[in-house]
């Protein structure tokens, strides 16, 4: 009888804890120090027709309970407490909305990413996945995680293989942007947008067997050719789109495209021009385009940017209403220097102009042409990235660095020669709101050793090892060195050693000439004449050897790669190689947990099957929907499940 009682008293007590405890339980082990929540999923962009609702959601992690605060346009939502949040029915006017959520506990708060709702009229809700920027993201981490048609176990020779090859008009160095369940006319499409360098931009129905174009529209005026090479074997035979465009779907009435084209008018004048294009028909919006000009002070009194002298070949990238540019020099033919110039994307007028190598050409003492002139800003077609709070991160070339500091430890005259550079803005202006650079600046920039050969990553946040969350952005260049930098303290330049959150070397195989991808802690590079390699992440540190790697190696520039998956499941990693042999380009297909498993290349198949063109470098594939798109010489090639 004494047992019985003593179980009812046990029952009623853990009642007791379980209903009675409510969201004061704490579910910390006794002497365990609570961890604060980080954000391991953010809130994705949502498109909604009117009348329809929109549903948010977040994952994080972090010691329980976990309360939640959803904010529409920076404003507190009342009752929007649960990691997901589902909208009132859309209005046209709540077109643009932003969303973000913050998560908090007993241990501090984290806030996620602003994610934008878009509303159309047509009554068509896209279903699918956009890839509206280069590498996925402004985070540029290359990862899909809404593809659900696309798994490790039916991408292989039997199943997945060339559906068809979309020819073009010229080369396609620019990564193919993707638009789901877009209304033009009467119908909904999945569109594929390419863009060459023949200055024309080409819209096509993704899933259609035809390969006939919905539109196509050439960004050269009248009487003007694409641009020549300037005798530099970089961009041939000749140069008209390079960079990745970036769209926004909510811009307009019903999208728009921003990208830049490069033409020699028929006075032998070179122009730059930023293009708005309505992405249902190509129309140029805005009253574009407009002729790109900037001047910034410098030592000797002004630089002036002259449209001939460089390219535009880092991807675009469209942040708090601003479309960034960064541009590069033809080879290293001077006079070049760092121009990053911001543009409204409202009406294209410039917003900003910052040049970060203002004094370049100008003799230093022991230097040569490699650092002495530039830096020049290309990264092998990756895009400058951006954080939360809108702030800007890209990578420099070999170039002009002053050693000798001020007073706030940046180099004295302006000139961020092999850096890691984080701009902020204010009004008007860009600024240089901190810098890495790494102690041998000066001799890897003479010999020709560029850091910005590589794109930067912004990493999601990540706990150390003493529970503080760390903001990262990674990159490598020719030197083979990866370089994981705090984004909040960079560690500017000292001469005696780098002063950054890590350093991992001799683990790539090569240079790299290409960008990184992550997913769900893992960090992929592909180096030159290396292998594609992948690095976990532990504690907010990179293992300092690859994890896995593949069999095979890529040759010049080696690869960029880029992650699908759905959720954490099912990722599968894709990669160009570019190989001029016999069998063209290769598409590569890896189980993203083990690189050592290769589930598909487009040289499996019997009889040629899925060859698809000419290799070309720097190109990245698209993945969405249940397709793969990969640009060549003259087409974009589509991929996908053969039945």
């Amino acid at each position: 009888m004494h047992h019985f009682r003593n179980l009812i008293f046990l029952i009623g007590a853990l009642l007791f804890v379980s209903c009675g405890g409510g969201s004061s339980y704490n579910t910390t082990p006794p002497g365990q120090t609570a961890t604060a929540p980080m954000i391991t999923t953010q809130p994705v962009n949502m498109s909604v027709a009117v009348g329809a609702t929109a549903t948010f959601t977040v994952v994080a992690s972090g010691t329980g309970p976990l309360t939640y605060q959803w904010q529409k346009n920076g404003n507190a939502i009342a009752g929007a407490t649960s990691a997901s949040y589902t909208t009132a029915a859309a209005q046209s006017t709540d077109d643009g909305t932003k969303y973000s959520v913050t998560v908090s506990n007993s241990a501090g708060s984290a806030t996620s990413n602003n994610a934008t709702l878009s509303v159309t009229a047509t009554g068509i809700t896209p279903s699918g996945t956009d890839v509206v920027t280069f590498k996925n993201d402004v985070g540029r981490t290359g990862q899909n995680l809404t593809e659900t048609t696309l798994t490790p176990a039916n991408v292989n020779s039997t199943s997945f293989g060339l559906l068809r090859n979309l020819t073009v008009d010229g080369k396609v160095d620019a990564q193919p942007l993707y638009l789901s369940q877009l209304m033009i006319g009467n119908a909904a499409h999945n569109v594929i947008f390419i863009a060459t360098e023949h200055a024309t931009v080409y819209a096509f129905d993704a899933d259609s067997t035809s390969t006939l174009p919905i539109w196509k529209v050439s960004l050269l005026g009248a009487g003007e050719v694409t641009s020549d090479t300037h005798g530099c074997n970089q961009v041939t035979p000749e140069i008209g789109i390079t960079s990745t465009p970036v769209i926004d779907r909510s811009a307009g009435a019903h999208g728009t495209l921003y990208v830049v084209a490069m033409s020699i008018d028929n006075s032998s004048k070179y122009h730059q021009r930023l293009h708005a294009l309505d992405v249902t028909t190509g129309a140029e919006l805005l009253g574009g385009p407009i002729d790109i000009t900037a001047t910034y002070p410098n030592n000797a009194g002004t630089t002036t940017f002259a449209p001939g002298q460089y390219e535009e070949r880092a991807a675009l990238l469209l942040s708090n209403g601003l479309i960034y540019t960064a541009w590069t020099s033809h080879c290293d033919a001077a006079p070049y220097s760092g121009w990053v110039m911001a543009f409204n994307q409202s009406n294209l007028s410039q917003a900003a102009v910052l040049n970060v190598a203002p004094n370049s050409g100008v003799a230093q003492s022991g230097g040569n042409g490699f650092s002495i002139n530039g830096p020049a800003i290309w990264m092998s077609g990756d895009g400058p990235g951006a954080d939360a709070a809108g702030n800007v991160y890209f990578l420099t070339g070999n170039g002009r660095f002053e050693t000798t500091l001020d007073s706030n430890g940046f180099p004295n005259q302006a000139d961020f020669g092999n850096s890691f550079v984080k701009l902020g803005s204010s009004g008007s202006s860009l600024t240089v709101a901190d810098y890495f650079t790494m102690s041998n600046e000066v001799s890897e920039s003479m010999a020709d050793q560029d850091l910005g050969s590589g794109g930067e990553l912004l990493l999601p946040d990540l706990m150390d090892s003493t529970n503080t969350v760390k903001h990262l952005v990674v990159g490598a260049g020719k030197d083979g060195v990866i370089y994981v930098v705090d984004r909040d303290n960079m560690g500017k330049f000292n001469s005696a050693s780098n002063s950054i959150w890590q350093q991992v070397n001799n683990a790539l195989g090569g240079g790299v000439w290409a960008s990184p991808a992550y997913f769900n802690g893992h960090l992929y590079y592909g180096a030159s004449g290396a292998t594609l390699t992948d690095f976990t992440v532990t504690n907010a540190k990179l293992s300092t050897a690859p994890a896995t790697k593949s069999s095979a190696t890529f040759a010049y520039p080696g690869t960029s790669p880029v992650v699908s998956a759905n959720g954490t499941q099912n990722g599968v990693v894709w990669t160009h190689e570019n190989q001029n042999g016999a069998a063209g380009a290769v598409l590569h297909a890896y189980d993203a947990t083990n690189l050592a498993h290769e589930l598909y290349n487009s040289t499996q198949a019997t009889g040629n099957r899925d060859q698809f063109g000419s290799g070309n470098k720097f190109i990245t594939p698209t993945v969405a929907d249940g397709k793969v798109f990969v640009g060549t010489t003259n087409s974009v090639a589509v991929f996908g499940l053969l039945h």
